[in-house]
């Protein structure tokens, strides 16, 4: 389907987004707009056309601000899509990329749009001191509380809005208790948008979604609910599925770590085969049970004997376990990478890989197989949570997933994962 088509067959909810600021519109008076719902369903592209026509209808000469979780997750996301549609509505566009602006101007107006990640809690101080007619906030669950409202404090420019669009969480989640519940007190429209909303969707698509994710993640991504996280963590987990005898020919082989001195440690040897990742041994050190702790050089010599005579391209470990990443790097055998350690993300990410079968386990990695059983997610919580018990190979596997197999995660992957010269 051509851009062109794209653009004369909005939704009736999409097209809602699209010009709820618009004089005609009976929603003209809002300060701010929230689209949540399902993924795929058409709400980041119309927002972001929207917001980009509202400040030209209302402003010239003036700063806004596109926000992501991260720089590279909102050039990826919102960006990279959205420069070319508005290139061809004809409006120029000025990428700096050095200094994450952009510059669009249209009919003798300019703007500048300023990108920034509110990735934590210092990510405030990145846009503190801004003044701004008005902010796009995409994934704004993803993000920090200080770093959203410091955004929404810049905006103190008189006819200023606010826009908001995210994937829902936790029905504890602040931004849900803050704005979503209360959206008519905060002179706010609130759409709620599925896939059915997204036309350029077909039935296959929409049925391949449906396949891919399942509990919480399936109610949230797919049903577009704001529900609790209950239950085994990866109810897609099945033996018969996923538990396999790895093939003998490996393209390339990694070691994921999660390291523990009065906790378990457990060690994963991953190898990569068509496109498939294979846990084909472990190593799972449990101090209580075995009565003894080990030291970070008795890790170590388990480390060396999981990789045998085997090129490793790298040892991803626990972030945390400085101590180790240490005795790793001095002994010159391995690269050792600090792993990419999101507990909520990297736990869908899991999930995800599960369901594509992406990641697949020999039956000799029985204490993996055993924590699939028993991983769960903390019962009445406030927010998703995950019991700290039975979680220390899934820890592992998460560290993998989020660091190797997920290459277009905003860690920096391949820059540093670059084989060293010898």
């Amino acid at each position: 389907m051509s851009k062109k088509q794209d653009f004369t067959a909005f939704s009736q909810k999409q097209m809602k987004a699209l010009c709820w600021w618009m004089p005609e519109s009976p929603f003209r008076n809002y300060d701010a707009v929230i689209c949540d719902g399902a993924v795929r369903s058409g709400k980041t592209l119309c927002m972001s056309v929207s917001f980009i026509a509202w400040a030209f209808s209302a402003f010239s000469e003036n700063s806004f601000a596109l926000c992501g979780k991260t720089i590279a997750s909102l050039r990826r996301n919102v960006v990279t899509v959205i420069l070319p549609v508005l290139r061809e509505l004809g409006f120029e566009c000025n990428e700096k990329l050095s200094q994450n602006l952009i510059e669009i101007s249209y009919g003798g107006s300019t703007n500048r749009f300023w990108l920034f990640g509110g990735k934590d809690e210092s990510s405030a101080a990145l846009i503190q001191g801004m003044t701004l007619a008005g902010v796009l906030l995409d994934e704004v669950t993803l993000m920090p509380r200080s770093f959203v409202e410091q955004a929404l404090a810049r905006c103190s420019v008189d006819g200023s809005k606010l826009w908001f669009n995210c994937n829902p969480e936790h029905p504890m989640h602040w931004f849900h208790e803050e704005w979503v519940k209360k959206h008519r007190e905060k002179n706010c429209l609130y759409l709620h948008f599925t896939m059915k909303d997204n036309p350029s969707l077909t039935p296959s698509i929409i049925r391949r979604y449906e396949k891919l994710y399942s509990g919480a993640f399936y109610e949230r991504f797919v049903l577009g609910r704001w529900v609790a996280a209950q239950g085994c963590v990866y109810p897609m987990f099945s033996q018969e599925k996923h538990v396999i005898s790895p093939p003998d020919a490996m393209s390339q082989y990694y070691i994921s770590c999660d390291y523990g001195t009065v906790n378990p440690s457990s060690f994963g040897l991953w190898g990569e085969n068509g496109g498939r990742w294979y846990r084909i041994k472990e190593y799972y050190f449990n101090s209580r049970v075995e009565g003894s702790q080990r030291t970070d050089s008795e890790h170590y010599d388990a480390l060396c004997d999981l990789a045998g005579t085997l090129p490793i391209e790298a040892v991803i470990v626990d972030p945390s376990a400085a101590s180790f990443i240490e005795c790793i790097r001095r002994s010159g055998r391995f690269r050792v990478i600090p792993a990419q350690n999101e507990v909520i993300d990297g736990i869908r990410r899991v999930s995800d890989c599960l369901k594509e079968q992406k990641i697949l386990f020999s039956p000799e990695c029985r204490d993996t197989i055993k924590e699939f059983g028993l991983y769960r997610w903390e019962e009445n919580a406030a927010k998703d949570a995950v019991r700290k018990e039975n979680d220390h190979a899934m820890d592992d596997i998460r560290y993998f997933v989020s660091t190797v197999v997920d290459k277009e995660d905003d860690g920096g992957f391949f820059a540093l994962a670059a084989r060293r010269r010898r």
